[in-house]
């Protein structure tokens, strides 16, 4: 079952400006936090009262308040498309003031426990890690409130990593990838301790993602929106023009 314009914002967090993205059914204030890595104290000031320095990008208000007809927001869960310490560091800020679970794909929870080591070849000082409440199964679909969303399991960039498909009535599904794959690129396979493999992701990309509708609106976990379709047909990695098998190479962003 899909939602009915759904509100989704984005909110460029911490120093690799990772994309969290915050989904809410505007019919009934059900919200989740996909990859709440950095700014908690931003992310939870917008979300429960609608302070502070708001979203960099949004399909709602910009200056969205229950005045507009928008519902008070109920936070059902926290979700993660990958562990790397960018999109999951501050996860333990966000548990503790929601008290909800975090969804992560098991294969992920030995590089999540990297993640303050991680931060600290960025100067950061994180929390000690968090450890997921429940495992994310690949193929899934998962019912937050009523907001459903199916997991894709697409290791390669991580061992864990997994794409979020949110289906949509009136309107394109849209997938949140995190770092599987950006807007002419594709996710670094060069990262130690994370299970990297180049012919892993371009398999998990051309299995999992393109047979996903071309309109299908891709939210990555850095740069740019895209389509599935613009990306099969003009990604240089993993692209028609890359063949079968993918182009080597180390992608753009972390």
């Amino acid at each position: 079952m899909g939602l009915t314009r759904p509100w989704i914002e984005h909110f460029f967090v911490g120093p690799l400006q990772m994309r969290c993205s915050v989904v809410t059914d505007i019919a009934t204030g059900d919200t989740i936090i996909i990859d709440g890595g950095d700014e908690p104290e931003r992310l939870i000031a917008w979300i429960d009262a609608y302070e502070g320095r708001g979203p960099d990008w949004t399909t709602g208000p910009e200056d969205g308040h229950e005045g507009n007809g928008l519902p008070s927001r109920n936070v059902i869960a926290l979700v993660n498309t990958h562990a790397h310490f960018d999109h999951s560091g501050f996860i333990p800020a966000l548990k503790a003031h929601y008290g909800v679970d975090w969804y992560l794909h098991p294969d992920d929870t030995f590089l999540q426990t990297l993640a303050q080591q991680s931060g600290r070849r960025y100067g950061l000082t994180l929390p000690e890690p968090a450890e997921a409440d429940q495992a994310f199964e690949a193929g899934q679909t998962y019912r937050f409130g009523s907001i459903d969303l199916q997991v894709l399991h697409t290791p390669g960039h991580t061992l864990g990593g997994c794409c979020l498909v949110l289906p949509v009535d009136d309107g394109p599904d849209h997938v949140f990838v995190g770092d599987t794959l950006f807007a002419g690129s594709v996710g670094r396979t060069d990262i130690a301790n994370s299970g990297g493999d180049f012919e892993l992701l371009a398999r998990s990309i051309h299995t999992q993602l393109w047979p996903l509708d071309d309109d299908t609106v891709v939210h990555p976990g850095h740069g740019p929106l895209t389509t599935i379709g613009h990306e099969k047909r003009t990604n240089p990695f993993v692209g028609d023009a890359a063949g079968p098998g993918g182009t080597f190479g180390f992608g753009k962003y972390a």
